[in-house]
């Protein structure tokens, strides 16, 4: 019944969206305003990312029963969006399919499908474990279409979509699925591990991708940093994300700062925590700079409370830690262009191994046969790929086929972006730091 009442004031107060290509001189600005709901942050951010546009700048406002938001935004080369497609389809996801959103609080977004067989798989990440999962799914003749891994504090998770390799269709029979299922467990098990690895083969099914990857590795508790010992390098601190908690009393509010290296979908990966930890930001600011991101957001959580102890002060900081942390490119990245065929994924897992690679993150995706696929990896110890390997690696993969897309990443000094917190809307002298936890 809530739902549908929600509906009908949506329909009645329909969102308004502009895009304006003329008031800002390096930026398309992007104008939302609409009637409030929890989520609604998350839902206009996931547009502007699916679309790999780059948030340059945003301002948040959604006290009361309205939504005014404005996204400065490029393409990945710094250009303002021109191509009308783009810009309609934006318009359109926005207006029109916002109206009749769900709402987000106690789903994970699956919508049906007929394409595929998700697989979702989290546990403890060791070297080679990409490699044997893919090695199970080549025997079982599932081909791979794409998938996402993510690896953080020694866990990992994957959502993997797969269909049968004869059909091309998804996998349905219930026998199949369930030797898929124990032998992928089969695979998670870690002697050591306290924690129990989870394997589940949903039904036919689409899900935001990068969203249930935030979710998996939330429940697998991900964000609890763990000792490094015997890795043979000293963990740098330097590097990670400098996040305060601060209160506003006249307010109401919590005041949440982060200042990390900037990269893309930043912004949706510390809204979608913030949103399924079921907390609504009021009001925030993003700014970005050429190495560096500034976030300020003023929270409270759904029940109208900011956030009263040192327990959940600190687990909202680790929680946005980890958010920031799980998509950073570590290591090495290599670029994949290839026929695609069966075992593919599994023989190219397998030459990294074969050659020590440990592999941080990977996105893989296929599209009209072809196969393109982005590897971050490290050696064993977490340290710099050797050029002698990768020319390896080329060698036995294929020069033209594997690229590598960029130098390996490396602590660098941050750049200064400006920090401005909201002073003419709140006094500074309502605020008290609380703790910082990084």
């Amino acid at each position: 019944m809530d739902d549908e009442v929600a509906k009908l004031v949506r329909r009645m107060n329909p969102p308004r969206v502009v895009i304006d290509n003329e008031t800002c001189e390096y930026a398309t600005v992007v104008q939302v305003d609409s009637v409030n709901k929890h989520g609604i942050l998350l839902e206009v951010v996931q547009v502007l990312t699916d679309l790999k546009l780059i948030i340059t700048k945003a301002y948040i406002s959604s006290d009361g029963g309205w939504f005014m938001d404005v996204f400065k935004v490029t393409d990945q080369e710094g250009n303002k969006i021109r191509d009308a497609e783009v810009i309609n389809y934006i318009k359109k996801m926005l207006v029109t399919d916002a109206q009749y959103f769900p709402t987000t609080s106690g789903s994970v977004g699956v919508m049906p499908s007929r394409e595929h067989t998700s697989i979702e798989l989290t546990g403890t990440d060791r070297p080679g474990l990409l490699s044997e999962v893919c090695a199970v799914l080549a025997d079982l003749h599932c081909n791979v279409v794409n998938a996402e891994i993510w690896t953080h504090n020694d866990r990992a998770a994957a959502v993997v979509h797969v269909t049968d390799e004869t059909t091309r269709c998804p996998i349905e029979d219930p026998k199949r699925l369930m030797i898929i299922k124990e032998l992928l467990r089969n695979v998670l098990r870690c002697d050591n591990d306290l924690r129990t690895a989870t394997m589940i083969v949903s039904p036919p099914a689409d899900t935001h991708t990068e969203r249930r990857l935030h979710q998996m590795m939330f429940a697998d508790r991900d964000f609890e940093r763990v000792e490094r010992a015997g890795l043979g390098r000293a963990e740098d601190n330097s590097s990670r994300p400098q996040i305060a908690l601060l209160d506003c009393f006249e307010r109401g509010y919590t005041v949440v700062t982060m200042r990390s290296k900037d990269r893309p979908k930043l912004l949706f990966d510390t809204v979608c925590t913030l949103t399924d930890m079921q907390y609504v930001v009021f009001h925030g600011t993003v700014n970005t700079g050429r190495m560096e991101a500034y976030q300020e957001y003023y929270i409270r959580h759904v029940d109208g409370l900011p956030i009263n102890s040192e327990a959940e002060r600190q687990r909202v900081t680790q929680c946005l830690e980890a958010a920031i942390e799980r998509r950073g490119s570590e290591g090495l990245e290599l670029e994949l262009h290839a026929e695609d065929r069966p075992g593919l994924l599994s023989d190219i897992t397998r030459i990294f191994r074969e050659n020590s690679l440990c592999i941080k993150r990977a996105e893989i995706s296929t599209k009209g046969g072809k196969a393109v696929d982005t590897f971050y990896v490290t050696d064993m110890s977490g340290n710099a790929v050797d050029s002698k390997t990768v020319d390896s690696i080329r060698r036995q993969i294929g020069q033209p086929v594997l690229q590598m897309k960029q130098k390996q990443n490396t602590a660098q000094p941050q750049q200064e972006t400006m920090g401005f917190l909201l002073g003419n809307l709140f006094k500074a002298r309502t605020f008290r730091l609380v703790r910082s936890y990084s």
